[in-house]
């Protein structure tokens, strides 16, 4: 119980601060007419998170981020990517009330952009990596699987409430000013992380 609370705790840590994903999922969740709209989104983040755990956990991702030019591609794409995603949040227009179509992304779209956002965020791939993985380092067998398995947990029931939030801001926010805010504000954030990768580059 004590190795599946370890897990709960550090996996609720790493992924309470905002960032991308919890930012695109959430606002999914505030422009879907219906919760069941944005489950796209936070299946495909669960479902990534859920791979770079187990990844990390056994090790693999270590092995494959120890060469130079692979972590450059990958914060290289990352930073073009969200530098995209970053405009295509500041020029969206919510209008929650009129249902979907009003800045809402479709079930593909969702599907692309969440898993993006996950597994193109060099930054969310070293914390996997440097703070899960290590970690599990000090258990074995059953004990490891209790482990990996309180981090995924957390990471699902997050995602599921962060649609769930955002959903619940939708309807009260029924002319869209406080969503178009948070879309500014969103699109500020990505291009800060957008900006971050680049000076790992340089």
């Amino acid at each position: 119980m004590e190795v599946l609370l370890h897990g709960i705790i550090l996996a609720f840590g790493l992924i309470l601060p905002l960032g991308v994903q919890n930012v695109f999922i959430f606002n999914q969740g505030a422009l879907h007419k219906r919760f069941t709209g944005a489950l796209p989104a936070v299946v495909t983040a669960g479902i990534c998170d859920t791979i770079l755990i187990s990844l990390a956990v056994a090790g693999v991702s270590i092995v494959v981020l120890s060469f130079d030019w692979l972590r450059m591609l990958l914060f290289a794409a990352g930073a073009i990517f969200l530098a995209y995603m970053g405009w295509q949040m500041w020029k969206s227009r919510p209008e929650p009330a009129a249902g979907e179509g009003k800045g809402s992304f479709t079930a593909k779209r969702q599907i692309a952009f969440a898993a993006s956002v996950s597994l193109l965020n060099p930054h969310a791939i070293m914390d996997t990596i440097g703070v899960i993985g290590t970690s599990s380092l000090a258990y074995e067998g059953y004990e490891k699987v209790l482990f990996s398995a309180g981090c995924i947990g957390v990471s699902w029931i997050w995602f599921l409430g962060l649609a769930f939030g955002g959903r619940k801001l939708g309807q009260i926010d029924k002319n869209g000013k406080v969503l178009g805010l948070m879309n500014k504000i969103s699109a500020l954030i990505i291009w800060a992380m957008a900006i971050y990768m680049v000076g790992q580059l340089i």
